[in-house]
């Protein structure tokens, strides 16, 4: 089915579920993956359409997250309507702001406490059961899109065997400091585009990846962010605080500040490579190139990681080295 056909699906599907025989629709995005969403304004009343193409996007870790989010008093979308055949969910609407096109110097204390009040909440009160666990596997298999899609095909770089064995030590240094933290409900893509201002705020989006995880791989996501960069020393004071705040709480976290931080660094090593791999992907498999345009962002990110955590300077000359060849091929 068309992309067109899906959206004039969900549409009169979605019009079948309203209580008013009016309304207008618009588009309101299509994200990095293959799910769509739609705007329906009644008169009185607004609604949003998910369409998830079943063979690619089903549905049912939307629902059940959805459900777990609510259930511990967080502003997760309700859910007011949904044919798992089909891929359609009928959602309340949280509204058109989200944090990353509010946020600014002036107001990011008071949003970004906000944000990490609901993930302290999520973090000691979601219930994880039967949650997919991010396995050595898993995150080996997300560093790996790193050396495929943009080493190999992105700056056309073939690894030697030794720099292969460089990057395998550097990969179980990264499993390994995200598997002896401890394990908590994880978003996995807790970041300002995800959160939108609303009452109660935040709103909480595109949770249905959630898996249990490192504790500190969402408040990394939320400030280490794909669209917005902060000044180091205010990430470092941020991280700091939810810590503290973490802690009151109740929540495992490190005692100590350093630990924490060098936790967070190594935590966002592997997200940062694994995004970068990603939006790679996304450029040569699924034909959206815009994304990679952020990829500098990372690489910041990982240059600033490196420079303070000496476990990384392996990354450094491999990284190094792989920008040299890329270069020296075009």
């Amino acid at each position: 089915m068309s992309d067109t056909s899906r959206r004039e699906a969900a549409q009169r599907w979605a019009a079948q579920q309203l209580p008013t025989a009016t309304w207008q629709s618009e588009a309101i995005s299509s994200d990095a993956s293959f799910r769509s969403y739609y705007r329906l304004r009644g008169e009185d009343a607004s609604f949003v359409v998910m369409d998830a193409p079943p063979e690619h996007e089903p549905v049912a870790p939307f629902l059940d997250i959805a459900k777990r989010l609510r259930a511990a008093g967080l502003h997760a979308p309700r859910v007011l309507a949904h044919d798992a055949e089909q891929g359609f969910v009928l959602l309340e609407d949280l509204g058109n702001q989200p944090f990353h096109l509010a946020l600014s110097p002036d107001n990011a204390d008071v949003l970004f406490r906000d944000a990490l009040s609901a993930l302290t909440c999520m973090q000691d009160r979601v219930n994880p059961d039967a949650l997919p666990t991010y396995e050595a596997g898993r995150l080996l298999q997300e560093l790996a899109l790193f050396t495929d899609w943009f080493l190999e095909k992105h700056w056309r770089v073939t690894p030697s065997d030794a720099e292969l064995d460089d990057w395998d030590l550097l990969c179980a240094l990264l499993i390994r400091w995200a598997l002896d933290q401890p394990q908590v409900f994880c978003h996995r893509d807790y970041m300002p585009r995800n959160l939108m201002i609303s009452e109660p705020n935040p709103g909480i989006i595109d949770f249905q990846d959630a898996v249990l995880g490192p504790i500190s791989y969402d408040p990394v996501c939320l400030f280490r962010d794909a669209f917005l960069s902060w000044p180091n020393e205010r990430v470092d004071a941020w991280l700091e605080s939810y810590r503290r705040q973490g802690l009151a709480a109740g929540l495992p976290l490190p005692s100590s500040p350093d630990l924490w931080r060098r936790t967070c660094d190594l935590i966002g090593v592997q997200r940062h490579l694994k995004v970068i791999g990603i939006f790679a992907r996304i450029r040569y498999r699924d034909g959206k190139p815009r994304y990679l345009q952020d990829t500098p962002r990372f690489f910041a990110y990982l240059e600033f990681a490196i420079a303070r955590n000496p476990e990384l300077a392996p990354l450094a000359r491999l990284l190094a080295a792989w920008r040299r060849r890329s270069q020296a091929s075009r």
